[in-house]
């Protein structure tokens, strides 16, 4: 618990500084307009797509790097680190590239509300203009985090939280840009932190930018589940997104309320997460040393403490949903569906953080095609057909959609407790 009590709370707080980034550009949009709070939504939406590469390659680099960290000064260590940087940059250029050309045509086709998309289109531009850059800060966060370095990671995301808040208030209220001010502060503060953590592996990169590739090879084998698994997620919330959109009434009042219960909700997923890529470090580095046996309570030790930790954020969350609700937005119809959404679908929390860490441990272990079978599973065979029989064809509404994630949630974490437990990961990584 110590060990991953001390890979946890620096990463807990980069997931806070995230987490303030997001809310921020949530109250901003919904201080402009309901309209700008639900576009920027659907924007998220689409720029997660586009940044699940990057999320997949970065668990393939900490899986690897992590298990050569223990000797920094090593030509490995320092062939692993170009390797992943290298592959970095040439999939962020390419991904920003097909963002700018691609996602405009690709809300233009999208089933949603038509006063959502005049939004949308320049800020998915702007977006995927900066993409890039956040490829390079996902990726560095996770070398640092891998090479036991998390607090310098945690003094670049604090820097990015400060510059990217300020410069929200700034370009939205203080200039003719309005709410597209809301994606080029993220643009501008994304590209400072990228530089940041450039800097930091300066000495460790004198020779170049050279992908390995063996190294790449494995980086590619252990991400490329953990990519699709992003996809099939962020296909599925979206997905989610025009379910909500074929509600018969109080159609962008629900979907700019889904907007902001995920933001809120992001603030207790911040410290699953944070265990989730704790669990993937402290796995990892024990089957470096080959001690599986110390893997496996490790990884469940942390599992307990991350739970207990989201459990008492979740109770503050529902004694104050009311409050938090109002803050977010000053619209009482979307603030009574805000608070709907938060009192049913944070009865699941504690045990999303279960499977969420256990899961970590996986991908720390390389076991990712069996974690992605079984989330994949759960969202695609539990949570979209019951959110549409449910809250479509029966009529039960948004409070329908809302319990069909508590069922996929129970279901996942059983099935990644049942993968965990069979420590099969450790047999096949021996």
């Amino acid at each position: 618990m110590r060990h991953g009590w001390g890979v946890a709370w620096p990463m807990t707080l980069i997931m806070l500084f995230e987490f303030a980034i997001a809310f921020t550009d949530v109250f901003i949009a919904g201080r402009i307009g309901k309209e700008v709070q639900a576009g920027y939504g659907l924007v998220t939406q689409i720029y997660f797509i586009f940044t699940i590469l990057g999320n997949a390659f970065t668990a393939g680099t900490v899986a690897v790097v992590s298990r050569l960290a223990a000797d920094k000064d090593s030509h490995d260590y320092r062939r692993a680190l170009a390797t992943a940087l290298a592959g970095t940059l040439g999939a962020g250029l390419a991904l920003g590239l097909a963002g700018i050309l691609l996602s405009p045509f690709i809300i233009r086709l999208l089933d949603v509300p038509a006063e959502i998309k005049p939004t949308a289109s320049p800020l998915v531009v702007i977006y995927a203009a900066g993409l890039i850059f956040h490829y390079v800060l996902i990726n560095t966060n996770g070398l640092l985090r891998a090479s036991g370095r998390v607090r310098e990671s945690l003094a670049t995301m604090a820097v990015v939280c400060l510059v990217n808040i300020g410069l929200n208030i700034l370009l939205s209220f203080h200039t003719p840009l309005g709410f597209r001010g809301i994606a080029l502060s993220t643009a501008l503060a994304v590209a400072l932190g990228a530089a940041l953590n450039l800097a930091r592996f300066r000495a460790s990169l004198a020779g170049g930018l050279r992908i390995a590739r063996d190294l790449l090879k494995k980086m590619v084998s252990i991400g490329w589940p953990v990519g699709l698994l992003q996809v099939l997620w962020q296909l599925a919330s979206m997905a989610l997104f025009l379910i909500l959109s074929q509600l018969p009434e109080r159609r962008v009042e629900i979907l700019a309320a889904f907007t902001n219960g995920l933001r809120i909700e992001a603030l207790v997923f911040l410290p699953a997460f944070a265990f989730n890529m704790a669990n993937a470090v402290i796995v990892g580095a024990f089957l470096g040393k080959k001690e599986g046996d110390h893997a496996y309570r490790g990884g469940m030790a942390t599992a307990a403490l991350g739970v207990g930790v989201v459990t008492v954020l979740t109770g503050l969350v529902l004694l104050n949903a009311r409050a938090i609700a109002a803050l977010v937005t000053p619209n009482p119809i979307v603030a009574e569906e805000t608070v709907r959404y938060l009192y049913i679908a944070f009865l699941s929390e504690p045990v999303m953080a279960w499977g969420v860490i256990l899961s970590g441990g996986l991908s720390g272990a390389g076991d990712t095609r069996a974690t992605m079978v079984r989330i994949a599973a759960s969202v695609w065979l539990v949570r979209i057909p019951c959110a549409w029989f449910f809250g479509i064809v029966l009529g039960f509404g948004a409070p329908a959609v809302w319990w069909a994630m508590n069922a996929s949630l129970l279901v996942q974490a059983a099935l990644i407790t049942h993968r965990y437990i069979g420590r099969r990961w450790i047999e096949d990584r021996a």
